[in-house]
Formats: C-alpha cells, structure tokens, sequence
C-alpha cells in the first residue's frame, strides 16, 4: 500500500511540475494582450510542413507604426530590408567606418556592397539605418511579417495612414504630398529630389495611442515628442538616383498589395527569415547566425560579427542636407 501512495505522490507531483510550464507559454503580458504584440520567448519553433500561425492586425500595427508615415518609396525600402537583419548590421557599421564619404563617391561605395538593393536604398538615409540597427529586434520581427504576411502588412500601412489622417495629423505639407486615391493614401516627397524623414512619436500620432513595441530604442533625432509631425533635415537623393536600388526605384502596388523595385514585383533573395507554413524548416539567410559557412544560392553574404548591438550617427547623406519644416 506504501509503495502504491507513493507512485501516485510522485505522479501528481510530476504533474503539478509540468502544469505551470504549460501555462506559461499562454500567457500573454497585460501591455501585449491590448496590442496582441508577441513577446519574444512566446514564438514556437518551426516544424518542416507545419502552418505557423501569423501575426494578428494589431501586432502589424503596431510593427509598423513607427515608419508608417514615411514616403512610399522609403517604406517599401525599410520593408525589404528588414529581411536582412545582418546586413543592416553591416551597412551600419560600414557607414560609421566611412563617415568621411559624401555625395557621389559614398553612392559609389555603398553600390560596391554585397549588400542586397534594399539595404543600399536605406543606406542613403542614416537616422533610418540607425534605428533599424538599434531596433534589431524590431526590425527582425518586421522582416519576419514581411517574408511571411506582405499583404497584411501593408493592409497595416493604410490603417495606421488612416488614424493618423483622421487624427488630424497627416496633411500634405511643403515637404511631402500625402494624396488618397480611393482607399489607399500615398505619400510622397514634395520636391522629387529632397527626401524628408518625418518625425514622430509612433505610439501618439494615430490618435488613440498604441502600445510601444517591447523594448523600443528612442533613437536620437528621428523621434518627437508629443501627438504632430515635424521635419528635420532634408535628404538630397541625386547623387543615388543613377543607381538601380536608388529612391525612386521602389514603391508599391496598393492594389495587389506588393512592394515594387523597378516597376516589377520585389521578391527578396536568401533573406535572414523562415517561410512559416511552406515546408521549409530553417533558417535562410546569412549563416552567421549559427556560426555556419557559405550561403544559400546567390550572392555571398556577410559573416556575422560580434557586436551587433547598436550603432551611432555621424554619417552624411547623398547631396547634402536642406533645412526643414516646422511641426504640423
């Protein structure tokens, strides 16, 4: 009989053991439940053929609030780079190393890179290749819905375009033309040759405000305080234009939901993301990641390096910098 009450003490506390873990992984933080943003030790491993699930229109939102409002060409840019979380890596690091470039011989260089097209794009814009180098995390996520959910994500786009414009905040200014078409809003630079990176704070600008993304770095200069948008700096893009990952190379198809390089459907290459629910059940990309050689197909890529964690400003854009607006 002892020994019978003491197989099932043991089982029941084995049981009770294995309980919590259980429910651990459904629980869900308060702040991430009003968001539905996925905490990052919450994301299931991928199995070979299994449908993992994709993220909710909130979470995308929330991804993409921080560059929503940002000219359509320089989203569909951030949008494809972010599959390449290494080389943003490098070409932040590169840029630090080559600060002295400027004008025609930095788009000179930055067109030497082994860098895919979309990582130069966002090369001409340091504030932004900064913050996607500090965000990495972030920037990582929104890759990973952008491989796997493109069409969602840019639903997410025009809905965080349309809080903001019914928030009061988005307006056509002197330094960008914001433009609705039916149900899209496009947003484009007022004068085609200066690209201006709007400031905002992403969680205040749609109205109700958003949730802030875990662990978000305010980084220096690109963020405002308070519900408007204001202008910095303004980005002379001539001497990147004759380059074929140059600005006005990228936009979007809004109608069928695609992100456009040279007036044809992008389609990113040996990027650093799974394909959720396509039978693939590793990791593409840059095999620095696991401390693996070669890559997959394509172009050599970059080996990872220690240190990937945070970058500085000091890098000059393309022809110069023009004085912006106020805030609206």
């Amino acid at each position: 009989m002892k020994s019978w009450t003491m197989a099932l003490l043991i089982a029941s506390l084995l049981s009770c053991s294995h309980a919590p873990a259980t429910a651990q992984k459904s629980v869900v933080p308060a702040s991430v439940q009003e968001t539905g943003a996925p905490a990052a030790d919450q994301t299931p491993e991928a199995v070979q053929g299994e449908a993992v699930a994709g993220q909710t229109p909130q979470q995308l939102q929330q991804l993409v609030a921080p560059i929503a409002l940002y000219p359509d060409a320089l989203v569909a840019q951030i949008l494809a780079a972010s599959s390449y979380p290494i080389e943003i890596v490098e070409a932040e690091r590169w840029v630090q190393q080559h600060s002295d470039l400027k004008g025609q011989q930095l788009a000179q260089a930055v067109d030497q890179q082994s860098w895919d097209p979309s990582v130069k794009a966002v090369a001409q814009f340091p504030s932004v290749l900064g913050n996607m180098d500090k965000n990495l995390s972030w920037t990582t996520s929104l890759g990973d819905a952008y491989v796997n959910q493109q069409q969602d994500v840019l639903d997410a786009v025009q809905t965080m375009r349309k809080r903001a414009q019914q928030a009061g905040n988005l307006k056509t200014t002197p330094q960008e033309n914001v433009v609705t078409q039916g149900q899209t809003i496009v947003i484009q630079p007022a004068n085609p040759d200066v690209v201006y990176v709007p400031t905002y704070d992403p969680w205040l600008v749609y109205g109700p405000p958003v949730v802030a993304y875990p662990g978000w770095f305010w980084y220096p200069g690109l963020y405002a305080v308070g519900p408007g948008i204001s202008f910095g700096f303004g980005f002379g893009i001539g001497f990147f234009g004759g380059f074929g990952w140059g600005f006005h190379h990228w936009g979007f198809d809004w109608h069928d939901r695609f992100v456009r390089h040279d007036h044809d459907r992008y389609e990113a290459h040996d990027h650093d993301h799974f394909h959720r629910g396509s039978g693939h059940s590793g990791f593409h990309g840059d095999s620095g990641f696991h401390g693996g050689q070669g890559s997959h197909g394509g172009r050599p890529r970059p080996q990872a390096r220690a240190g990937f964690h945070g970058g500085g400003r000091g890098f000059h854009g393309g022809g110069g910098f023009h004085g912006g607006g106020g805030r609206r």
